[in-house]
């Protein structure tokens, strides 16, 4: 069972990236997922967040229009593109699996941060560097 994220890189400002995320060992449609970035000296950042059945995606504040999450769910990928990349983006992204279909069913989700404990597998994070 897990999480595979591939994508990252350097990349200058107003570039833009596909970050992957590969799952195995369940039944990937069945589970909504989370990006997570934990930026240098930062603490955890949700940044998007799917249902199981790719419906109601949602964005933080600080990256709507310029991210979009999708899935896969035949090949069991999640996928983030990022657009118009900025020196703040530079982070680790997670990929992150909730432990329902429906992240909605919990109320603190995706905006608190204890809606993290209702992630029940991480991978390893793929490194996202912003720079000329």
């Amino acid at each position: 069972v897990q999480l595979v994220e591939s994508g990252g890189g350097l990349v200058q400002p107003g570039g833009s990236l596909r970050l992957s995320c590969a799952a195995s060992g369940f039944t990937f449609s069945n589970y909504a997922m989370m990006w997570v970035r934990q930026a240098p000296g930062k603490g955890l950042e949700w940044v998007s967040v799917i249902n199981s059945d790719g419906g109601r995606p949602s964005y933080a504040d600080s990256v709507e229009g310029q991210f979009t999450i999708s899935r896969d769910n035949a090949k069991n990928m999640l996928y983030l593109q990022i657009h118009s990349l900025r020196p703040a983006d530079t982070a680790l992204y997670y990929c992150a699996k909730f432990s329902t279909h429906d992240l909605y069913d919990y109320p603190e989700c995706p905006s608190l941060p204890s809606c993290y404990r209702h992630l029940e597998l991480w991978g390893q994070g793929t490194l996202v560097i912003v720079s000329s």
